[in-house]
């Protein structure tokens, strides 16, 4: 059984997983950097170790000193929570070959899905849509174009071994291909160690919803219903709501359905998510998977009573699922806000002190910090202060609250993307759920600008 846990990241995740270890019992080891030393989750681990300086090569992607540390710390398993290590095989195979349970699927599985490429080829054996696409990983900008021309206009460029929107374009003519495929190439190489990339036809007026589900190591396999994610900025998320309010109770089977079975395909276990494409008549379309737990896996937590961080690691210890899909019921209506460092118009990170830091508080409110008060935002990593969940018997209500919250948040010394959410959140086209991907392109940033010629 796991007795003693490492945290191979940083924030908001961390401390998460360090207080479902707490109520569980199970001691916890905390890394950090040293632009993280003063950190709230450095103090709520039972034991921290530094990992080195301030760059992620330096510290949160050195896998070695990672390992190094756990064994030192003689821990059971290592959570790898989101981002850096957390899809990477080479680092759960590290992990396996020391005797280290790996708190996520094998290296195998990581290595199949996170290749895009690879991923969408096992999805189309097991069934499941995909958008129309390259078969193989395209080498240089003569290839893009050839492929484009044959898909059709407008495509989306995108990394073959990463997400998160790195690397990722949408381009509309052979010009604007050959000029984003160099510069996304060499950005997916600097994140991800591999330039390759490849071609998807561009779903318009498209959802972006996914289903998250958990496997154990005896063949069970759930869904825990859907999130909707489809407000984005920069090709990564901003606002995700649970359940979608767009698609409907067959959609949604359906969906859930095809995800159990893409899983079941791959021999999937522990925690992970796939990501669809959703056009205007609810057809839907295999984006990726996620091979981990998501950012925003709270609201799907707070709509089904599940704790995932705790699944996750009951899956690691090889126990059953302590239920199925007919105990499984959604149960009001979460949303999230991710709260970043940020300019609310031009979206460029803002670092620096934050002077005043206060959160609402309340029932059917629920905060996952980064940060704390005077503690400074660095350059370093994703600009994230915190998230922001929500939640009410109805969507509408949700939204209130969600509305009360952002009133009493309270944010000083830098920017951030509180004036956004607000906006947004009593925008029409939200209200109504009219949420499609290019939201913030249709609807905030004509706001911005009419509010300032007002």
């Amino acid at each position: 059984m796991i007795k003693k846990i490492l945290i191979a990241n940083r924030g908001a995740i961390a401390s998460r997983i360090i207080r479902t270890c707490k109520r569980l019992g199970i001691a916890t080891v905390a890394v950090y950097s040293e632009a993280d030393k003063l950190s709230p989750y450095v103090s709520m681990a039972d034991e921290s170790y530094l990992l080195g300086g301030s760059r992620v090569d330096e510290s949160y992607l050195n896998s070695e000193k990672i390992i190094s540390i756990a064994k030192k710390a003689n821990v059971d398993a290592i959570h790898p929570g989101y981002g850096f290590l957390s899809e990477n095989a080479v680092f759960a195979n590290q992990c396996e070959a020391e005797g280290i349970t790996f708190i996520g699927p094998n290296s195998k599985v990581i290595k199949q899905m996170g290749d895009k490429v690879a991923a969408r080829y096992a999805m189309q054996l097991a069934g499941v849509p995909i958008i129309p696409g390259t078969e193989q990983a395209v080498k240089s900008a003569d290839e893009a174009i050839s492929a484009a021309r044959k898909i059709g206009y407008p495509v989306m460029l995108k990394a073959a071994a990463g997400g998160g929107g790195i690397g990722m374009q949408m381009v509309k003519d052979d010009a604007a291909l050959e000029k984003a495929f160099t510069s996304n190439s060499e950005r997916a190489k600097n994140f991800f160690g591999d330039g390759s990339m490849f071609i998807e036809k561009k779903v318009t007026h498209a959802r972006h919803i996914e289903m998250q589900l958990l496997a154990d190591h005896h063949g069970n396999i759930v869904h825990l219903f859907e999130r909707e994610c489809s407000i984005q900025r920069r090709n990564q998320k901003v606002i995700e709501e649970a359940p979608s309010p767009f698609i409907h109770k067959t959609t949604r089977q359906k969906m859930g359905e095809a995800s159990v079975k893409a899983a079941k395909a791959i021999n999937y276990t522990n925690a992970g998510t796939i990501e669809f494409l959703v056009d205007e008549e609810e057809n839907f379309y295999f984006l990726e998977m996620n091979t981990r737990i998501q950012v925003e896996h709270g609201i799907t937590e707070e709509v089904t009573g599940t704790d995932i961080v705790e699944e996750q690691i009951r899956i690691a210890n090889g126990q059953k699922l302590a239920f199925n899909q007919s105990d499984l019921k959604l149960k009001g209506h979460a949303i999230e806000a991710r709260i970043y460092a940020e300019d609310p118009v031009t979206f460029f990170p803002s670092p620096g002190k934050i002077t005043t830091f206060k959160v609402p508080q309340g029932k059917q409110t629920r905060n996952e910090l980064t940060v704390a008060e005077n503690m400074t935002v660095t350059p370093f990593y994703d600009p994230m202060i915190g998230k922001l969940i929500t939640k009410g018997q109805s969507r509408n209500e949700a939204i209130q609250q969600m509305n009360k919250a952002l009133d009493d948040y309270v944010i000083e010394g830098i920017k951030s993307n509180l004036p956004m959410i607000k906006e947004i959140m009593k925008s029409v086209a939200f209200i109504a759920g009219n949420t499609p991907t290019t939201f913030v392109e249709d609807y905030y940033l004509p706001l911005t600008i009419k509010n300032k010629e007002e």
